[in-house]
C-alpha cells in the first residue's frame, strides 16, 4: 500500500512539475532587438535598390555600409541567436576594394560599373544550408559538423557576380524540414519581436537577421513554405518563384529529381519590396522569366480573389489575420476599383494529403536516409532508438526531426488508392486556381493561421505549414507581403498568389501593398509579456 501511494505521490510531483514548466513557457516574456540608432537609420533602412544607387553616386561608399551593417549584427545576435557563421573582415576587405575602384572613375564609368554589377558593395546574408566556399554547411545536423563547402552554391555565385558582399550566414531547421529553427549544431533562433517567439523555418534565421535590420537582402529555399513562414513571422517580404527559374544547385539538402524541382524552389527575402525583383533577375537565369520581371503591371485591372482557409487536419485562421485579409480586400476593392471575388474551393480541404503524397512520390533519398545517413529499411527502428535517447538528453538530433523520420517510414502501409486520390486531387486543383487565376488574376491567402508561436508550440500544430505548403505542391509562385503587427506586436501578413510564370503579379501587388500598410515594422528593445 506505501509503495502504491509513493508511486502516486511521485506522478502527482512529476505533473505538478511539468504543468509549472509549461505554464513557465508559454507566459514569459520575451524581448525585442535593440532600436537602431539614429547615426545608423540612413543606412540601415534603406533598401538594397537605394544603396547601390547612392554608392553609385558617391553619397555612399561600401566600407561605410557594411561595417554598419556589421555593428548591428553584433548588436543584436546576442538576443536572437541567427547568425552562425560570419566572415567580417574579409567582408570589409571587399568593401574596401569596391570603394578604392570607384574612388577614380567618372560618372559614366561608374555608371558601366553598375550596370554590369547590380549590386555592387551591397551586403547580403544567406541560409547556412546554402555553400560557401570555406563555411560549414551543415544543414543542421550535428554528423556534418565538420562538412566545409568545397565551392559556392549556384545562386551565391551569381549574387556575388552581381558585385554583392557576403556578411554570414543564418541559422535553419533540422535538416530544413521544421518550421522552427532549431537544431543540435547552432541551437535555437529567436525572434527579434519577441525572443520568446519562433522566427519560422527553414530560413528562419535569414528572415530574422534582415527583419532585425542585420541585413537587408538574403537567399532562402522553400519546399512547403520555408522562405514564407520565416518571412510572415518576422514580419519581412519573401517569394517563392515559379519553378525552375532559379538553380537550387549547391545547397544542402537538395534532391534533384523532376519532382523536386517542382517542389522546391530558391528565392529571395528582403526587407523591401523593390528588392524582390532586383534580386530575382540577378538570381535567375532563365532570360523570358527576367524579362517577365520588368512587365508593367496595372494594380487597378489586376482581377483579386481570396480564400481565408485551408481546409483538414490545419487550424483555422485567427481573427486577427482574417481582418488583416479583409483590410487588403477593401484596399483594393474600394481604393483602387479592383474586383475582388471570395473563392470556395472544395478541393483545398485535402491541402495536407497533397502536399505529403508529392513529398512521398519525390524520388531520391528519404529524410530518414538524409538525417541518419543509414539505408532506409534502418530509419524506422533508427526514429525509435533517437526518440529514447532524445528523452534522456543524449540525441544528437531535435525531436521534430525524429518525429519526421518515424513517421515517414509508415508511408508504405498506406493503401495505394490514396496516394492516386491526393495526386488527381492536387492536379485538378492545380487546374482550377490557374484556370481562374488566368493571365490577370491574383489570389490572396493567409500566410498562416496564426502569428508566431511560442517555441516548441509548432509540435502539437504540426499541419499548420500547409497554408504556405500548397503551393509548392501545386507550383505556384507566391509572395508573402508583411502587413504591420498585431496586438501583441507579432507580424501580420497576407500572401500573394500567381499563376505559374506570372511572378510579376505577385511582386507588383506586394509593392503596392507596402506602400499602403507600410512594410516592414523595425522591433525596438523593450521587454514585453
Amino acid at each position: 500500500m506505501a509503495v502504491h501511494f509513493t508511486f502516486i505521490l511521485v506522478l502527482f510531483l512529476v505533473l505538478i512539475f511539468a504543468l509549472r514548466y509549461i505554464y513557465n513557457v508559454l507566459t514569459k516574456p520575451g524581448l525585442k532587438v535593440s532600436t537602431i540608432l539614429n547615426k545608423d537609420k540612413p543606412i540601415l533602412t534603406l533598401s538594397a535598390s537605394i544603396l547601390v544607387e547612392k554608392l553609385q553616386n558617391g553619397e555612399l561608399r561600401s566600407e561605410q555600409i557594411v561595417q554598419t551593417y556589421i555593428a548591428r549584427i553584433k548588436a543584436v545576435n546576442g538576443f536572437i541567436n541567427v547568425v552562425v557563421q560570419q566572415r567580417f573582415e574579409a567582408a570589409l576587405d571587399e568593401a574596401r576594394e569596391v570603394d578604392k575602384r570607384l574612388e577614380n572613375l567618372s560618372e559614366s564609368e561608374r555608371k558601366a560599373v553598375f550596370n554590369a554589377k547590380v549590386l555592387y558593395g551591397a551586403p547580403f546574408t544567406c541560409k547556412e544550408a546554402f555553400g560557401f566556399k570555406g563555411f560549414a554547411q551543415t544543414g543542421g545536423l550535428v554528423r556534418r559538423r565538420n562538412t566545409i563547402a568545397s565551392k559556392n552554391a549556384v545562386v551565391v555565385q551569381k549574387i556575388l557576380d552581381a558585385g554583392a558582399i557576403l556578411l554570414a550566414a543564418t541559422n535553419v531547421s533540422e535538416l530544413c524540414m521544421w518550421w522552427e529553427s532549431t537544431n543540435c549544431v547552432y541551437g535555437r533562433s529567436l525572434n527579434p519581436y519577441n525572443t520568446e517567439h519562433i522566427v519560422g523555418g527553414s530560413s528562419g534565421g535569414e528572415a530574422a537577421i534582415i527583419a532585425a535590420a542585420g541585413s537587408v537582402i538574403g537567399i532562402g529555399s522553400d519546399i512547403g513554405g520555408s522562405i514564407r513562414m520565416p518571412a510572415f513571422f518576422n514580419g519581412v517580404f519573401g517569394h517563392k518563384p515559379s519553378p525552375r527559374m532559379v538553380s537550387n544547385l549547391g545547397q544542402f539538402p537538395v534532391n534533384c529529381t523532376e519532382a523536386a524541382e517542382l517542389m522546391l524552389s530558391t528565392g529571395p527575402i528582403c526587407r523591401y519590396a523593390v528588392d524582390l525583383t532586383l534580386m530575382l533577375k540577378v538570381m535567375s537565369s532563365d532570360a523570358d522569366f527576367k524579362k517577365r520581371l520588368e512587365s508593367n503591371v496595372d494594380i487597378d485591372k489586376l482581377k483579386f480573389y481570396s480564400i481565408d482557409n485551408c481546409g483538414l487536419l490545419a487550424s483555422k485562421v485567427s481573427p486577427e489575420l482574417l481582418k488583416a485579409q479583409e483590410k487588403v480586400c477593401q484596399f483594393f476593392g474600394k481604393k483602387i476599383g479592383a474586383s475582388v471575388t471570395k473563392l470556395e474551393l472544395p478541393l483545398i480541404k485535402h491541402a495536407i494529403f497533397i502536399w505529403l503524397t508529392k513529398m512521398s512520390v519525390m524520388g531520391g533519398p528519404s529524410f530518414g536516409e538524409m538525417l541518419f545517413g543509414v539505408s532506409n529499411r534502418a530509419t524506422g527502428l533508427l526514429s525509435c532508438w533517437e526518440v529514447l535517447k532524445w528523452c534522456v538528453g543524449q540525441s544528437d538530433y531535435t525531436f521534430p526531426a525524429i518525429r519526421l523520420a518515424a513517421f515517414e517510414s509508415l508511408k508504405n502501409v498506406l493503401p495505394k488508392s490514396l496516394e492516386q486520390n491526393s495526386l488527381r486531387n492536387g492536379e485538378n486543383l492545380r487546374v482550377e486556381i490557374e484556370e481562374i487565376l488566368g493571365e490577370d488574376g491574383v489570389l490572396l491567402f493567409p500566410s498562416h493561421p496564426s502569428t508566431a508561436l511560442r517555441h516548441n508550440v509548432p509540435i502539437f500544430k504540426p499541419n499548420n505549414f500547409i497554408y504556405t505548403g500548397i503551393f509548392n505542391a501545386l507550383h505556384l509562385p507566391v509572395t508573402q507581403v508583411p502587413l504591420g503587427l498585431d496586438s501583441n506586436g507579432l507580424p501580420l501578413g497576407i500572401q500573394v498568389v500567381a499563376a505559374r510564370n506570372n511572378d510579376h503579379l505577385t511582386l507588383a501587388v506586394a509593392e503596392a501593398l507596402e506602400r499602403e500598410f507600410g512594410g516592414w515594422v523595425p522591433p525596438s528593445l523593450d521587454a514585453i509579456t
